[in-house]
């Protein structure tokens, strides 16, 4: 809602002839990077800390050994959970065609992410340096053969659905049901279930647990226990919490954060 009025700063290249360049700072905790766009596409890693990535059309958690793919114009924000290492590759327009020009969240494994810090440790790569250009390809061919981590929460339009979802995001760990909502709100269940479906294709009970699981990563990476950050998520017990989290992410969060 604040994008829409917001209007977005145009960090533009200087340079047009190396075809990776890159950027290397540390945040500190709730640090914001305002609404922007580039004329590069982004891959925004976060070797220590949370990052949280909204535009018009979603929100993307980022957490450790993941990565957010940003395609070039796409206005953005970008908040911090926690201290960030944030380490960056833009990469000229059309280098990366195999990549998708939405938003997504990517798995980073082990090789992919040395290559992200060597690269930054070079700061610009060159597909007219002979050696440069066969580090490029390695690192296009990593991207290309990414899983796609399913870490977003789209955004709603529909007005009901927006007053609804409202409620949940100011305080995830509210615990009412959708009809108890709906009451309040003065909605029918069946409608909003319905729209639901129509505009993002899920399931309230869907959207509202990828809501919670993307509250439970900011937390932790505050510095939270786990015990804290299930009842700040809306679980009433820390194994339901660690149970969601494992079937969505692979590993329980002690292990992850770890």
């Amino acid at each position: 809602m604040s994008q829409k009025r917001q209007k977005a700063i145009f960090d533009r290249s200087d340079d047009r002839k190396s075809a990776i360049t890159t950027f290397t700072r540390d945040y500190p905790a709730g640090h914001v990077i305002p609404l922007h766009f580039h004329d590069r596409d982004q891959l925004v890693y976060a070797s220590r800390g949370v990052m949280t990535v909204r535009t018009r059309h979603g929100t993307w958690v980022v957490p450790p050994h993941r990565a957010v793919w940003i395609p070039a114009e796409v206005s953005h924000t970008i908040t911090m959970s926690g201290s960030v290492a944030m380490r960056t590759a833009y990469l000229k327009p059309g280098l990366a065609k195999e990549l998708p020009r939405d938003c997504c969240v990517i798995n980073v494994a082990p090789l992919l992410k040395e290559l992200i810090l060597y690269a930054c440790s070079l700061h610009t790569l060159k597909n007219t340096v002979r050696w440069q250009e066969h580090l490029i390809a390695v690192i296009l061919h990593q991207l290309e053969t990414v899983q796609m981590i399913p870490l977003q929460l789209p955004h709603l339009s529909d007005p009901k659905l927006v007053r609804i979802a409202q409620v949940f995001m100011q305080d995830p760990s509210d615990r009412r049901t959708l009809s108890q909502i709906c009451r309040v709100c003065g909605a029918s269940k069946r409608s909003v279930e319905r729209l639901f479906q129509q505009e993002v294709g899920m399931t309230f009970g869907s959207w509202r647990q990828q809501l919670r699981l993307m509250q439970g990563l900011r937390v932790l990476a505050e510095g939270a226990k786990v015990t804290h950050a299930a009842l700040e998520s809306g679980y009433s017990t820390p194994s339901a919490f660690i149970a969601m989290f494992r079937k969505a992410l692979g590993i329980t969060p002690s292990s992850y954060f770890k």
